[in-house]
This record gives structure tokens, sequence and C-alpha cells, in this order.
């Protein structure tokens, strides 16, 4: 095979093909680059849609209603003394999507079924940003209950409006690392992403049925199909194509010895509160350190 050891401005060979071939490149990158087709502006659009600011809804009476846009965090770990050394305690994080770059590069939209994770990002974006969407016919506006079943949806438009769902774990699907019931994020809703609020203490859940749910305070995220309790695989991270490390979501109800939910189990439908459309800096951080006591 001949390889060529002169540039197109040396007529030696077949020099005309050499110019019409550099000439068609150039053409077509241009025309690339015109239509925003190329991969760098494929990329910087993608960070502009997923990780653009977004706000939340505000919650004037402290609870949580239908139509709310919310965050879902887990805080982090309170004994870190368990953890050996060089063996970082587990942050706070956010349930977020955590889509196939492929994919996202491809589409204007979020598309299922993609697969979730436990961001360390704690600002609101699309990524983390999800909407409480009636699954009985609840109208918007009304407040969530515990154990009333609801759907946990993306946003529309760019979020592709969709639903948290999980099933039992079998041989074939499960959560890749822990194994235990998968978390993803599907198109359509089924008796497979229909959710539940527990009260935090298992001794009063009881007493609690049918009562408001309250924002930013913790609670037991569980899906009402497997009663497994939406959970945070602290020893499991894997490295995502943002450049960055999150942990693994899954279903399943880790318990103490006395029967208790373990922290990993633990989370916290953030909203904002009456103040954060004027200071809206001031609030976030005050609501990460709410979430870190």
């Amino acid at each position: 095979m001949s390889v060529r050891t002169y540039n197109p401005s040396v007529r030696v060979g077949n020099w005309n093909e050499d110019i019409q071939l550099e000439e068609d490149t150039l053409k077509d990158f241009l025309e690339r680059r015109e239509k925003g087709e190329l991969l760098y502006q494929k990329r910087s659009k993608l960070q502009q849609t997923l990780f653009n600011r977004l706000e939340l809804s505000i919650s004037r009476d402290g609870l949580v209603h239908f139509g709310d846009k919310v965050n879902l965090r887990c805080p982090g770990a309170r004994d870190k003394t368990k953890f050996f050394a060089h063996v970082e305690p587990r942050a706070d994080c956010q349930l977020a999507v955590s889509p196939a770059i492929q994919r996202i590069l491809e589409a204007k939209r979020l598309e299922g079924p993609c697969n979730t994770a436990g961001s360390k990002e704690l600002g609101a974006n699309l990524r983390n940003t999800f909407v409480i969407t009636s699954a009985d016919g609840t109208p918007c506006g009304q407040p969530l209950r515990y154990g009333q079943k609801f759907f946990l949806c993306t946003l529309d438009n760019e979020g592709g409006s969709l639903f948290v769902s999980s099933d039992r774990a079998t041989t074939g699907k499960s959560a890749p690392k822990s194994r235990h019931q998968d978390v993803t994020f599907v198109s359509e809703p089924s008796f497979l992403t229909e959710f539940q609020i527990l009260h935090f203490n298992p001794q009063l859940r009881l007493e609690y049925e049918g009562i408001a749910v309250p924002a930013n305070t913790k609670i037991i995220f569980n899906h009402k199909y497997t009663n497994q309790n939406l959970a945070v695989e602290e020893e499991f991270s894997m490295r995502t194509p943002y450049g960055t490390r999150e942990y693994e979501i899954s279903c399943n109800t880790y318990l103490d010895s006395h029967r208790a939910d373990k922290e990993v189990n633990h989370w916290m439908i953030i909203m904002g509160v009456p103040g954060d459309e004027i200071y809206p800096v001031i609030s976030n951080e005050a609501s990460q350190s709410t979430a870190a006591s």
C-alpha cells in the first residue's frame, strides 16, 4: 500500500484527488459546525441542559404537594467512626438521572430507560429535580400524605417526563454492583412506578397514615409493589461520563438490630422555603446545612 509523502500542494501522483479530498473535508467540517453537530458543540449543549440551575417549588405551609418540583436527598453518614482509613464517609447525595452519554448526545431530551445515581451535586438541575405526580387522581396543589401512592417524574420537555421504576431483582436484572433491586427511569407509568412515603420512625407509621408529608424532613421512600425502601449503596460507587464518582442507587431495606431503617434508607424531600425567591443563594446554603445536621 502506497503512502503519500508530500503535501497536496506538491503535484506528485494523484494530486488533483488529494486537493479535492482536503476541500471536501473542510467543507464538511464547516457545514457540521454551522448546524451544531460537532461533538464538542453537543457536549456543551448537554452540559447547559443537564446542569443549568433550576428553582424548586416553595413550600409556604411546610408540606409537600402534588405538582411540586423537589429534590430527593439522602443525608450523609453521621457515624464516621465505622469507616476505615483512606475510605471517605458517605457524603450528602441526591437521586439523579444518569443517562448514557451517547444517547443524550443524539437526543434533545431524556429518554427512557436510563439509570439512576446518587449525585453529590446538591444544587437543583435537570438531573436531580423531579415532580410529585398523582397516581390516584388527586389534583395538583393537594398535599401528599403518608401511605398515599404517587409517581416521581422528571420534568417535562428536556426532562422527558420519565418515571422512577423498580422491580424485583433477578439473575438477569439487578443493580450492577450490589445485585440488589435495580432502580431506573422509564417512559410509561405502571404498578412498578408507584411509591409511597413512610414515617421516619417505624413505631409511628400506623399513627401517621394519612397525615400530610412535611418538606425538608427525614422520611422513608418506599416502593409500593415490592415493599423495599430506596437506598444509597455507600460501598459501591461508579464513574460517570461527567467526570465524577456517584453512588449506586437500589431498592433494598437495610435494618439495624432494633429493626429500624439504617441511614442509607433515610431521605428528605427538599423544597424551597419562603424567601428563596428573594435570596436564592442564601437559602440554598441554608438547606444544605439543614440536611447536614
